[in-house]
C-alpha cells in the first residue's frame, strides 16, 4: 500500500484551561479549599486576600506568603506594545474574556498530604520482638524479609520461593525454603496471635493454639478448621455435625468460639486505631418557621483581590518613557499574573454559584425530607432530573454531589445520599428504590435464622406489598446493602 499525504479539517470539542480547572475546583471539598488556595497565592503573587480576612489568617498563625516569580516567555515580549496597560489597572475586578496559557495553570492534584500519626506502628512491634530472638546474621536477614513482607492486616501473602529469590538476587544471601519456613514459625509466635499466617484458616488455628488452656470446644473447633473449613465457612453445619458427631448445642458454642476471635491481627496493635474522618459540611439548611433556609459555607467564599502593588507597578512602567526589552518582560510577566489571579477569582465564584444552584436544586425537590427527616420521604431523583432543572451538565451535577455535604437538623449528609431510582408499583406509582431497601432490610432482620428467606421469597413478599420487582433486582438491592445470600445468614 502506497503513502500519501492528505488534508482533512475536524471539529473537535476540547475542553480549555480554565474549565479544566473549573472542573477540579468543583471536586474540592471545603475541608481542602483553603489549602487549595494558599497554593494558587504562593504561586501567584498577584492574587491576595482582602485585608480584613487577611489579618484573621496572620493572627491564626496561617499567613499566606508570596513569592518572586520568573519568566522565560521572552520572546513574546514584543506584544507589549499592542496591549492596553490600563485594562489592567482598572479600580474594579470586572473580567472580560482571558486567553491564558497553560504553563500559568498547574492542575490541581488529587493527592493530599496527610500527617503522619505518632506511636508505635505495626511493622516496629513485630520488628521489636524480632530483636528478642537470638539469630545469627543470616536468620536475621531472613526475618527481616519475612516482617517486612506482613501486610497491614497481618497476613504473609508472599510465597516461600519468591522470597528466597528475593534473598538471593537482592541481598546475596542464599537460603533455602526450609530455612524460610523455621524463621516464619517463630514469628507466628509474635504478638497479636495468628500473625504470618498464610490465610484464614492458618490465622484462626494459630490463634486457638496460642490459647493458655485448651478446652473441649476449643479441641472441637480446631478439628473443624483444620479438616472441614470449606464446610464451616459456607455454614454447612449439619454436615459437619454428622462427620464428627457432635450436638447442635455443641455446634452452636464452636462457632461462638471461632466469631470471638480476629481474622485481622495487624489491625490490633497500639496506637493504630482506625483513622478519624472528619467532615466539614459545604451546605447548612435550616428550618425558620417552617421555611427552609440554605447557605452556603462560609469558607466556600474567600475574599480575594488583585494586588494593588502590581496594579502600580504597571501604572509605574505606563508612565515610563523608555521601554527596554527588560521593560516589556517585566510587564508581560505582570500581564500574566493579574490574567491569572482574575479568572482565579472569577472561578472560585463560579465554583459559589454553581454549588449553590445545583444544592437548591435538590433543596426543591427533596424538600419533603429536609422537613420532616424521614427517608421514606425521599423522591426518586436521578442526576439527570438536577442538571434538568438547573441547566448544567450532568458531569458537573455528579461533581458536586460525589464530594460535598450538607448539614440539617437530622444530621449531614453526602449529598449522594438523595439520588436514587425509581420503582414503578402495581397502582402504577413511583417510589423511590431507598424505601424498598428499606422495606427489604426489615424483612430480613425479621426472617428466622434457622431458615432464612431466599431472594425468590423476598420477590413474592414485596410484589405482595405491591412493588414490581424482579428476582435478580432484589439480588442486587440486596447486595448494596450488604447483605449476604440466605444460606450464610443462617444461624443454629
Amino acid at each position: 500500500m502506497a503513502l500519501h499525504q492528505r488534508l482533512q479539517q475536524k471539529l473537535l470539542q476540547r475542553l480549555s484551561p480554565q474549565q479544566i480547572q473549573l472542573m477540579k475546583l468543583l471536586q474540592v471539598p471545603t475541608a481542602s479549599l483553603e489549602t487549595r488556595i494558599k497554593e494558587e497565592l504562593e504561586e501567584n503573587p498577584a492574587l491576595e486576600l482582602e485585608p480584613e480576612r487577611f489579618e484573621e489568617k496572620d493572627n491564626a498563625g496561617d499567613e499566606f506568603d508570596t513569592a518572586e516569580e520568573t519568566t522565560d516567555d521572552a520572546t513574546t515580549a514584543d506584544s507589549y506594545e499592542d496591549d492596553s496597560v490600563s485594562d489592567y489597572i482598572q479600580d474594579d475586578d470586572d473580567e472580560a474574556d482571558y486567553k491564558l496559557r497553560d504553563t500559568n495553570y498547574p492542575e490541581f492534584s488529587e493527592e493530599r498530604e496527610h500527617p503522619i500519626r505518632s506511636g508505635t506502628s505495626f511493622y516496629d512491634l513485630l520488628t521489636d520482638q524480632l530483636h528478642l530472638l537470638n539469630l545469627d546474621n543470616t536468620q536475621q536477614t531472613i526475618a527481616e524479609q519475612v516482617v517486612g513482607s506482613i501486610d497491614e492486616d497481618g497476613y504473609l501473602r508472599r510465597d516461600t520461593s519468591a522470597m528466597v529469590d528475593d534473598l538471593a538476587f537482592r541481598q546475596n544471601v542464599i537460603v533455602t525454603e526450609a530455612d524460610v519456613e523455621a524463621i516464619i514459625e517463630m514469628i507466628q509466635q509474635f504478638d497479636p496471635p495468628g500473625v504470618a499466617a498464610r490465610n484464614l484458616q492458618e490465622c484462626l488455628l494459630l490463634q486457638l493454639k496460642r490459647k493458655e488452656q485448651v478446652d473441649l470446644l476449643d479441641g472441637i473447633a480446631i478439628t473443624i478448621l483444620t479438616n472441614y473449613f470449606d464446610e464451616f465457612s459456607r455454614k454447612h453445619y449439619d454436615k459437619i455435625q454428622k462427620a464428627i458427631s457432635i450436638s447442635e448445642d455443641e455446634m452452636r458454642g464452636v462457632i461462638q468460639v471461632v466469631t470471638r476471635l480476629n481474622p485481622r491481627p495487624g489491625g490490633e496493635s497500639p496506637d493504630d486505631s482506625q483513622e478519624l474522618n472528619y467532615i466539614v459540611p459545604d451546605f447548612f439548611i435550616y428550618n425558620i418557621g417552617g421555611k427552609l433556609e440554605l447557605t452556603l459555607n462560609s469558607r466556600n467564599a474567600p475574599e480575594l483581590r488583585i494586588s494593588e502593588g502590581y496594579r502600580d507597578m504597571l501604572r509605574d512602567y505606563e508612565k515610563g518613557a523608555k521601554k527596554d526589552k527588560r521593560q516589556k518582560e517585566a510587564v508581560l510577566f505582570i500581564k500574566q499574573k493579574i490574567d491569572a489571579a482574575k479568572w482565579f477569582i472569577d472561578a472560585i465564584q463560579q465554583r459559589q454559584q454553581t454549588l449553590l444552584l445545583t444544592m437548591q436544586a435538590i433543596l426543591e425537590h427533596q424538600q419533603n425530607f429536609f422537613v420532616g427527616g424521614e427517608e421514606s420521604d425521599l423522591r426518586p431523583m436521578i442526576l439527570k432530573d438536577v442538571a434538568a432543572a438547573t441547566g448544567l451538565d450532568i458531569s458537573t451535577v455528579s461533581r458536586v454531589a460525589n464530594s460535598k455535604y450538607v448539614q440539617t437538623e437530622f444530621g449531614t449528609y453526602r449529598l449522594k445520599f438523595f439520588f436514587n431510582e425509581a420503582l414503578t408499583t402495581d397502582t402504577g406509582e413511583e417510589v423511590s428504590t431507598r424505601e424498598v431497601k428499606r422495606i427489604l432490610s426489615d424483612l430480613i432482620a425479621g426472617e428466622d435464622k434457622k431458615n432464612p428467606v431466599s431472594d425468590e421469597r423476598l420477590t413474592e413478599l414485596l410484589q405482595e406489598k405491591g412493588y414490581e420487582i424482579a428476582r435478580r433486582t432484589v439480588a442486587k438491592y440486596r447486595e448494596q446493602l450488604m447483605i449476604p445470600v440466605a444460606r450464610l445468614r443462617r444461624e443454629l
